[in-house]
């Protein structure tokens, strides 16, 4: 087998079901031999069962709680571990993306064309077609900073806050990054036997990343390739519970720092990110005197600041 794919959903039933018809014409239009596994996150919207009618081909794994991306992710991997012939390439696939019908194909194919390279991403697009970043470089102080004091926009959208220039996205030809977003990214079933699954230690976020460092530190190459375009909509699950995911965003950064950087950084990163916090506490509170906030949403994001300091 080419590809394996795995989506995991959590209550979005028709997106999933639009990424999957997608996922299956491309892998048509690409000539492809792959088989999808749906892993449902105990969804309540009748995913499961929509999956069930709608996809029969694809193979169904309705977990009984929810498990998160990494948790979810590894029930599929593991299923393909216990194959006789895994597949050669992996790919996770949001449930909240579109990929273009020759997407697949291009992954693979520059895949098979680059031995070293352990991982590929698509190049991402919002609905309306226009430029998304999928391609970031390892977490840095500046991008800490930027998260809660943003500067020009010419600053928060360059190297500085870790994103590749659009200008390497339109000249079309593969290259490399730090990492993908796990919305749409490709590993080399060898690397995946090197380096392990998806530590579900990370309920939400920064899993691809934790994951992508692995594969630097074992040798392997990571790329983006452009001509892979894939529509991504972007937090379809997560924005049904904001505040439980702002802080499950940071729980994941620390963890993150916690496993590959160093103490002066992890002791520099919870510095920012408490007078962040209290720089974000002091605006919710002017927002909620000009009546922009009712006060039940400030009291929730105040204590959600509150919980992060707590970390």
């Amino acid at each position: 087998m080419d590809l394996g794919i795995i989506v995991v959903s959590y209550n979005t039933r028709e997106l999933t079901c639009h990424a999957l018809a997608a996922a299956y014409a491309s892998i048509e239009a690409s000539r492809l031999e792959a088989h999808i596994w749906v892993v449902d996150n105990a969804s309540s919207d009748g995913s499961a069962e929509a999956v069930r009618r709608r996809f029969p081909q694809a193979t169904l794994i309705a977990s009984d709680t929810n498990r998160g991306f990494a948790g979810g992710n590894n029930i599929a991997l593991r299923a393909m571990a216990a194959m006789e012939r895994p597949p050669r390439y992996i790919l996770l696939l949001n449930s909240d993306t579109v990929a273009h019908p020759e997407a697949l194909g291009h992954l693979v194919s520059f895949l098979d064309a680059t031995p070293r390279a352990g991982v590929a991403g698509a190049q991402l697009l919002y609905g309306d077609g226009s430029f998304q970043h999928g391609a970031f470089s390892f977490p840095t102080l500046w991008m800490a900073l930027f998260d809660f004091w943003p500067l020009h926009n010419r600053l928060a959208d360059s190297w500085l806050n870790g994103r590749y220039p659009p200008s390497r996205y339109a000249a079309g030809a593969p290259f490399p990054i730090d990492h993908p977003l796990g919305a749409a990214l490709m590993m080399r079933w060898e690397t995946f036997a090197e380096i392990g699954p998806l530590d579900e230690g990370y309920f939400m976020y920064c899993e691809e990343i934790d994951w992508c460092l692995r594969a630097k530190k074992a040798g392997w190459e990571i790329y983006c390739v452009p001509q892979a375009r894939v529509v991504h909509l972007v937090g379809q699950s997560s924005n049904q519970f904001r505040e439980a995911m702002f802080l499950a965003l940071w729980q994941s950064r620390y963890r993150l720092a916690e496993k590959h950087y160093s103490r002066a950084y992890r002791w520099a990163l919870r510095r920012i990110v408490a007078a962040g916090m209290a720089a974000e506490e002091r605006r919710v509170r002017r927002a909620l005197r000009r009546g922009a906030l009712t006060a039940a949403e400030a009291e929730r994001r105040i204590a959600t600041y509150h919980a992060v300091r707590a970390l």
